[in-house]
């Protein structure tokens, strides 16, 4: 989330899944099929998340795709469901991202009246056209967002329905016009974008009686860097009258228009209606240049030299999201459930975003063009989100999806010098703090997506964890290294230089959590690539969260003792100007307070439990932290009441934020105490914040992370600590789900009488058939497939399944002599 302003892994010794895998999925597979509709880009509603700061877009995109078609609004994402008007449909947007600037280049909208002097578009008045003052009302009666495919009517101008629909590197919009217009027009506004979202130049041009085509130069991410969008908009029969404005207004008949920042800028098509109601635009753009836009047409929106019609578009992109959908069969649950399912997955393959064109191209890091021959560059990379859950759901279901974005972040390292930490279409971002990229890539190498790439991913991995990137470079890296390497935390120093909106010394408690995390990842990679010395000394600094942490600061209100809290240059601890510090201020934590960052520390369970005074403490601290005992009384209601409620209310707070990344995991420090029933309590609470409806998203989606969260969570299994490949088991929301684990592999997971409404738990799990003891199931053994079966009942199994210690995973970084009592 984002504020506002203000080689192969090693193998497992454990028997495979694969012994009963084959039979299993023959005979499982005939009650999922009679369950899963023939039509699964239906079950999809791209309404949920578009409100509330969910900063999703309902409209059309492909999985992963380039290009995404969808309406713009005042809201700065782009979007929002109560938006009184569309003011066009943009042409690239990013699913969930908190920040501002967030696509919408080539702002279209179909009209109609004059243009002319004086007319309803008077080209004498550049302010015409403005999309804001241009904007349609609309109406959401009879409004469609499918995967693959939106519909809206606008009710200005007589009434116009719009359309879109997207492959990967094409879209496709349909505008069916008023029966009593006799002319419509097509605005293609390139000047204006999303809300904050500003055009530094552009350049339009009108090429013969059916294609329009240009550039423009957009400031983003965070007030980020400039980069470029080349554009091409077909359409499939000619115009009968065009022109295009700028800054002096509007020239009819004119081809060619060029302005600079925040100039109007744009080009108007007008189309007879007597031949045809319907005018249908094919469009695509390119991060290359003209030719890039121009081949990305060719290659999804034509076939044998011709466009491709707009229903012949929506087919072949619908068909896509059902074979993508299709990976993920489930039984049981309603069908608000089983939508809420499949539009979390749809969230979920969204980002990264294709980088590379049709031909192979690509521009890098380096701002120079690259091909990528045999593969697919990917492109914007959310990396302090996306590392704690849709990381792992890409690499368990989309293994050559995977295997991509692995080699792209290898190519950002080659071309830009360094590791990305918020990659934004060729350029980093340096939004967020903490080492993102690590965890994520250790991951990658660890479910095997990095094979053939280790030693160069190690390399890259072993210069960003010891060294900073110098002062000329773009990228901050860790810009607390300094400081860490020397003394094990980053000094908290809001005076810091930064390169960008955010650098981790302003944020140096939380950075130092964040770098002792991924420490004990690369640790792990380490180990297993056969360089034990840095094993040894990662490990070593996995456990650095004990340098931030206070044993001498207590929760006033809790009575709770011990909590992370920053440390100036010289090491002192932080003391705020009126001497008091709380666990509960925002001081030296990004995007949250030292309640929500102490469970940051999953890679040293033990040593955690040991600073929290035990066991049973670290419980209680967790039964305060989750109010548990009023979401046991009011499973449905409570996470609304108790928890923090609004999307960006990161501070001052000691409760669990559902809302946002750096306690996602916290639900399953229980199970990693050996208190499973309570993670599968919390759980259920937090399930019931996502729902079928346009506020169904918790806090920002980010760019798919919350969905991928809500997927392992209604699914039966969680990827809490990072690099170590384990999954933790607890409660599925559905009776049987069959997840596809790629290369044919299938995954089956059976709890009969689950019901997501309903507090149950875990009394017993079978692994193919056998009892099944361990907490969780590593990937070595998960990929190969199989079944996972959980016996629930409605009494929490105090001293049953997963209570006793040797039922929990070691800690990679385990404080030494340090216990679960």
């Amino acid at each position: 989330m984002r504020r506002l302003p203000s080689a192969t892994a090693p193998q497992s010794s454990r028997r495979p899944l694969a012994g009963l895998a084959c039979l299993l999925a023959l005979s499982f597979a005939p009650l999922l099929q009679a369950a899963a509709p023939a039509a699964l880009e239906r079950e999809v509603n791209t309404f949920i998340g578009s409100k509330d700061d969910g900063n999703t877009f309902p409209g059309a995109s492909a999985p992963f795709g380039l290009i995404q078609v969808s309406p713009i609004g005042e809201h700065y994402a782009g979007w929002r469901y109560d938006d009184p008007k569309i003011r066009g449909f943009g042409h690239s947007f990013l699913s969930g991202a908190g920040c501002w600037e967030q696509g919408g280049q080539v702002s279209v909208l179909p009209v109609t009246g004059s243009i002319g002097p004086g007319g309803d578009f008077d080209t004498d008045d550049a302010k015409s056209f403005d999309h804001k003052r241009y904007a349609s009302a609309y109406t959401h009666e009879g409004e469609v967002g499918q995967a693959g495919y939106y519909k809206v009517r606008l009710t200005n101008y007589g009434g116009i329905d719009a359309e879109a629909t997207a492959r990967t590197r094409a879209a496709a919009e349909r505008y069916t016009f008023p029966a009593q217009a006799g002319t419509g027009h097509v605005l293609v506004n390139l000047g204006q974008a999303n809300e904050r979202h500003t055009v530094i130049g552009s350049v339009v041009d009108v090429v013969g009686d059916r294609v329009v085509e240009g550039k423009l130069v957009t400031k983003s991410f965070c007030g980020g860097h400039q980069y470029t969008t080349w554009f091409r908009i077909e359409f499939d029969r000619p115009f009968q009258a065009f022109g295009t404005w700028g800054e002096g207004g509007g020239l009819p008949g004119a081809r060619h228009g060029m302005e600079g920042e925040l100039k109007p800028s744009g080009a108007w098509l007008s189309f007879d209606l007597g031949k045809g109601r319907a005018v249908t635009a094919v469009s695509a753009i390119s991060h290359v240049d003209a030719e890039g836009a121009r081949a990305n047409l060719r290659s999804d929106g034509m076939a044998d030299g011709k466009l491709l019609g707009f229903e012949r578009m929506r087919l072949l992109a619908q068909q896509q999201w059902r074979q993508e959908l299709a990976a993920v069969k489930v039984q049981g649950g309603s069908s608000d459930d089983r939508t809420v399912l499949y539009t979390a997955l749809y969230h979920a393959l969204l980002q990264p975003l294709t980088g590379s064109d049709a031909d192979g191209r690509y521009r890098g890091y380096d701002d120079a063009i690259h091909r990528a021959d045999g593969w697919t560059y990917y492109e914007y990379f959310s990396l302090w989100d996306t590392y704690r859950a849709q990381n792992q759901w890409l690499a368990l279901t989309k293994p050559e999806v995977a295997r991509d974005i692995g080699r792209s972040l290898l190519a950002i390292d080659e071309q830009g010098g360094w590791l990305p930490r918020w990659g934004y279409a060729n350029f980093e971002t340096n939004v967020m703090t903490g080492d993102p990229v690590t965890p994520f890539l250790v991951d990658l190498w660890r479910f095997g997506a990095l094979e053939g790439r280790q030693a160069q991913a190690y390399a890259a991995l072993r210069r960003n964890a010891f060294g900073t990137p110098p002062m000329n470079s773009r990228h901050a890296g860790r810009s607390g290294n300094p400081s860490y390497l020397a003394n094990g935390f980053v000094q908290y120093d809001r005076a810091f230089p930064s390169k960008g909106m955010d650098v981790d010394p302003h944020h140096g408690g939380s950075a130092t959590l964040e770098y002792a995390l991924a420490d004990c990842a690369l640790a792990q990679m380490a180990d297993g690539l056969g360089h034990a010395d840095d094993a040894a000394l990662l490990r070593q600094r996995g456990r650095n969260w004990q340098k931030v942490w206070d044993p001498q600061v207590r929760d006033e209100q809790s009575g709770f003792a011990g909590f992370p809290r920053p440390r100036m240059e010289d090491g002192n601890w932080y003391v705020p100007a009126d001497g008091k510090y709380s666990p509960r201020s925002h001081h030296g934590f990004h995007e949250g307070t030292a309640w929500q960052y102490q469970w940051l520390v999953q890679q040293d369970v033990p040593g955690l439990v040991a600073a929290m005074h035990g066991r049973e403490q670290a419980a209680r601290r967790l039964d305060t932290f989750f109010a548990y005992d009023a979401l046991v009384q009011a499973p449905l209601t409570a996470a609304r009441k108790e928890w923090v409620v609004g999307p960006y209310s990161y501070y001052n707070q000691y409760r669990y934020n559902p809302n946002n990344e750096p306690d996602l995991h916290a639900p399953w420090m229980y199970t990693l105490i050996g208190q499973p029933w309570k993670t599968a309590t919390v759980l259920r609470a937090a399930q019931q914040l996502f729902t079928n409806a346009p506020n169904g998203v918790t806090g920002n989606d980010d760019l798919g992370t919350m969905s991928a969260w809500y997927l392992f969570s209604a699914l039966g299994f969680y990827p809490a600590v990072p690099g170590s490949g384990q999954f933790l088991l607890h409660t599925p929301r559905f009776a049987r789900a069959e997840v596809a684990l790629g290369q044919g592999r299938r995954l089956a997971l059976t709890a009969a009488g689950a019901d997501g409404r309903r507090l149950q738990y875990i009394q017993g799990v079978q692994v193919d058939g056998a009892a099944h003891a361990p907490v969780w199931l590593d990937w070595a053994r998960l990929r190969e497939g199989g079944t996972i079966d959980f016996a629930l009942g409605s009494q929490a199994p105090h001293g049953g399944w997963g209570t006793g210690v040797d039922a929990l995973p070691v800690s990679y970084c385990a404080t030494p002599g340090a216990a679960l009592e």
